[in-house]
């Protein structure tokens, strides 16, 4: 498997994981826990799928474009029109929210730094393995000179 392939494998594996703990944190989790660690997994959500459709993006650029859409979601509630779509479909509420609440932006750039921090790791850990040191030179030869 390429290194592409392999990038967008792990970034798929990542979104469908961070799905299931976004809903299982909403079924047996309560109160700010829930609330606020579905912010971060939102941002993580995102960034994962950025991850997959540009497998070359470098963390820091993944985690600001993950952040940006984030919290551009957050200012749309502004506007009133999720809490009004939230009303007539699940999937609406969960992609867009309802209500705009500002310690979600935290959340948001929480998640995206977790994000970024990971991926950072994981490439340079990759750089390593793939790179490995290039071998010592080997020992000289020493030449013993007779005079005569």
């Amino acid at each position: 498997m390429g290194d592409l392939a392999r990038t967008r494998f792990f970034a798929a594996l990542a979104a469908v994981s961070t799905v299931g703990a976004g809903l299982g944190i909403r079924a047996v989790g309560s109160g700010d826990v829930a609330k606020y660690g579905g912010d971060a997994l939102y941002t993580v959500l995102v960034y994962a799928l950025v991850v997959l459709a540009l497998p070359r993006a470098r963390p820091a650029v993944a985690a600001s474009g993950a952040l940006a859409f984030s919290w551009a979601v957050e200012l749309f509630q502004l506007t009133g029109l999720p809490a009004e779509w939230a009303g007539r479909g699940a999937l609406a509420r969960l992609v867009l929210g309802s209500t705009f609440n500002v310690p979600d932006l935290l959340w948001y750039a929480v998640g995206a730094a977790a994000c970024w921090a990971v991926h950072t790791s994981l490439r340079t850990t990759a750089r390593r393995t793939a790179d490995p040191a290039p071998p010592a030179d080997p020992p000289r030869r020493t030449v013993r000179r007779t005079v005569l």
